[in-house]
């Protein structure tokens, strides 16, 4: 989400400043590649690039064709098989074994529901959505390129009656939370990329000490939305932390006014002030929130949960499953920096249904497959 927020950003940019753009999509992967179906870069006419479709071997030869798709205003697919390291087309020694299937859209300001439009209604509310972009490996097919945006309760965007056919598929995506491609009976042997997208991770941090600047700024980095909460007002100012979309200064029984939690909503407590971080506790254990990382060592966790239990609190088994303490993984961390990595490494690697153990011992390919699903008729 944080590519599509940058990519929306610079599109804003370069619209102000009257440059025509194009939208690049890997659209579909056979093999192996650095992305997947989904990454996206936007060019603009003088040569700015804004995200990526590639580990930095395709985007010379990608800009050229976006700068070609935006001289002819045509949409286009380009095809790079990575497999053959003497690519002639490329030029460069790639050596990823897979093919990748590249969609180039001219973006016409003009133009009713464009792909950016589309997009952009990612942006308007926190909620998961899937976004449909149709094209075909057919030499010479017309390319329809980025044509559905869709959200739960009928939030429909499309500027193509025919793509809404596949209603079906895309709430099974959205159901799923698994992005797939589907082939399609047409004349131009279209298929079909029905991407699930998430809203990005919200990072809610109880605790303002220094420790808590590394683990905003890599948050940042990241493209999270966070929100740190602290009793101390000579703390919990935006000076110390600019890269926070919000800091409040507030007691621990108010912590949770104006936080919205949703299954992308995760704690971490950190304020070193063990009174705090248990009524922080007290209140989450209320909520359904599925992460509550806490800083300290177990002997810390067992007297919150004593404390509890005086107070006639007995924490369930569900809700034990929630709570990640000591927080992290265990990468030997010592200093502040080493700790905010490895509690950022835990809840990436939490959001994405991993384990976060060394790729080393992973069998199969790094990245989860898309899936490609049977030809339909329409």
């Amino acid at each position: 989400m944080k590519e599509i927020s940058e990519i929306l950003k610079a599109y804003t940019e370069a619209k102000s400043a009257g440059k025509k753009t194009a939208l690049a999509t890997v659209v579909k992967v056979e093999g192996s590649s650095y992305r997947q179906p989904g990454a996206r870069m936007l060019v603009t006419e003088d040569g700015e690039l804004t995200g990526a479709i590639s580990g930095g071997c395709l985007e010379g030869d990608a800009l050229r064709k976006a700068l070609l798709s935006i001289h002819q205003k045509q949409n286009k697919l380009i095809t790079y098989n990575t497999n053959n390291e003497d690519d002639i087309e490329v030029g460069l020694q790639l050596g990823c074994n897979g093919i990748v299937h590249i969609l180039f859209e001219y973006i016409d300001e003009e133009a009713s529901k464009n792909p950016i439009q589309l997009l952009q209604q990612l942006e308007l509310e926190r909620k998961e959505a899937v976004v449909v972009t149709i094209f075909s490996l057919k030499r010479n097919a017309i390319q329809q390129g980025t044509t559905l945006f869709y959200r739960e309760e009928n939030q429909i965007l499309s500027h193509n009656d025919e793509v809404l056919d596949l209603i079906s598929d895309v709430n099974e995506v959205l159901k799923s939370k698994t992005s797939i491609v589907k082939k399609l009976q047409t004349e131009n042997e279209n298929e079909a990329l029905i991407e699930y997208i998430n809203p990005p991770i919200s990072l809610v941090i109880a605790g303002a000490g220094n420790d808590v600047q590394p683990l905003v700024k890599m948050a940042s980095i990241l493209g999270w939305k966070i929100t740190v909460g602290d009793g101390r007002a000579t703390h919990a100012i935006e000076k110390r932390f600019p890269k926070a979309d919000k800091v409040n200064a507030v007691k621990p029984e108010e912590f949770l006014e104006n936080i919205t939690i949703d299954n992308q909503t995760y704690f971490v407590l950190i304020t070193h002030n063990y009174k705090y971080d248990l009524a922080v506790l007290k209140l989450l254990l209320k909520t359904d929130c599925q992460y509550i990382g806490i800083l300290g060592p177990k002997t810390k966790l067992n007297r919150m949960f004593d404390d509890l239990q005086n107070e006639g609190i007995n924490v369930s088994e569900e809700q034990l499953e929630r709570i990640y303490s000591p927080v992290g993984l265990d990468i030997g961390a010592e200093t502040s920096e080493e700790i905010a990595l490895s509690i950022v490494s835990e809840i990436k690697a939490f959001s994405a249904g991993k384990t976060g153990t060394s790729l080393k011992y992973k069998a199969g390919k790094i990245h989860d497959e898309i899936h490609y699903e049977r030809s339909i008729s329409k």
